[in-house]
């Protein structure tokens, strides 16, 4: 006879396999096995790692229901079904559908809370707070990739996707869906005031002048569920839909009518875009041109246009105050021409303008004479 002896440690269990084939389970403590004719092998599993991921786990599962059910926690997901496993109470996976596992029980207190998730893609409020709260796990969650895990922000909304239908729209909060066994997309969506930039449109007045556009918009969302099942892009369909009024705008007019009233462009855009987007949930705050940029040759005609217009101007008013000039004088001449006082009075303010221009002054006659030989109006 031949004794074999194996040692099998407190956090440690063996599993016995005669001739390749289980034979039972080893606990702690020691072992005298009888090595004769059969080949006898014992394989040990440290506990601190509970999961057995042995090749005789589903032989186990299947002949052995009763050294299963006392060595180890099972777990056999149907299609349906996910499994949430923590270790000593913390969540550390996410198990899929169809899952069969096996994992000793021992060391670490395994438990596994099963979940059906025919009936709704969402997962409960519950089961999200133990997701997000990773801050208190000493290591990351296994299988998270089956959960789609989303946060909708204060300002905005989220457009729930599943197989490819809007099922609903989700408020601001965070929020996690199965992604097991179907399809699931969260579209996020601002709720706030947007800007959109329509530039670099070139476009023809009535008068066939070349004219360069840039375009600013505001905008917001009035539904957002009738935006996003009407249309496949909100935000492009109304870009498109801006550069249409433009053209409309633009290509109607000629190009002095659009220099003399600068806001018809914004005027015709508003209404065009307004009345387009009215049935699909999108309102526009307001429009306005940034930029008209003409072509090289057109900015040489205008300056010259601008510069004649304005040197025309200049002449209605330099003959203007000539005019006014002459009319002056005409009346101050007929004033002294009756008025001998008021003639003495401008012949002195004369002789004062002189004297401000002479250093010295000799006068010979008296000053009648200086007088009467400086003006002479009769």
């Amino acid at each position: 006879m031949k004794f074999k002896r194996v040692t099998v440690k407190k956090n440690e269990r063996g599993l016995l396999l005669r001739n390749g084939d289980f034979e039972r389970v080893l606990q702690p403590g020691t072992h005298w096995l009888f090595d004769g004719i059969d080949t006898l092998r014992v394989e040990t599993f440290a506990l601190e790692q509970p999961a057995f991921t042995h090749g005789l786990a589903d032989y186990l599962m299947a002949k052995e229901p009763e050294v299963v059910a006392a060595e180890f926690v099972r777990v056999e997901l149907t299609e349906t079904q996910v499994g949430l496993r923590s270790e000593n109470g913390a969540l550390v996976e996410v198990l899929a559908p169809a899952t069969r596992r096996l994992y000793w029980r021992a060391q670490v207190d395994v438990r596994v809370e099963v979940i059906d998730i025919a009936e709704s893609a969402e997962v409960p409020a519950a089961v999200v707070a133990r997701l997000v709260q990773t801050q208190m796990r000493q290591r990351a969650v296994a299988g998270l990739a089956g959960v789609l895990q989303v946060q909708v922000s204060e300002h905005g909304s989220g457009i729930l996707w599943i197989d490819g239908k809007v099922e609903r729209l989700l408020a601001p909060g965070s929020y996690a869906f199965w992604k097991f066994n179907r399809n699931v997309a969260v579209e996020a969506v601002d709720l706030r005031l947007q800007a959109i930039e329509v530039a670099g449109q070139d476009i023809l007045t009535r008068d066939k002048v070349g004219l360069r556009l840039n375009l600013s918009a505001t905008w917001r969302y009035t539904d957002v569920l009738k935006a996003f099942t009407q249309l496949a892009k909100p935000a492009e369909h109304l870009y498109r839909e801006l550069q249409f009024g433009l053209r409309a705008a633009v290509g109607t007019r000629t190009l002095d009518e659009l220099l003399e009233n600068k806001t018809v462009i914004d005027e015709v855009v508003t209404a065009h875009v307004r009345t387009k987007l009215a049935a699909y949930g999108i309102e526009l705050d307001g429009v306005g041109v940034k930029d008209i940029v003409l072509p090289g040759e057109m900015k040489t005609i205008l300056a010259q246009v601008v510069e004649a217009e304005k040197a025309a101007e200049a002449n209605v008013i330099r003959r203007r105050e000539e005019t006014a000039a002459t009319r002056s004088l005409l009346n101050t001449a007929k004033v002294m021409e009756g008025n001998p006082v008021a003639l003495r009075m401008k012949e002195l303010q004369t002789l004062e303008r002189v004297a401000e221009r002479i250093d010295k002054i000799s006068v010979f006659g008296g000053l009648d004479q200086v007088l009467n030989g400086l003006v002479k109006l009769r």
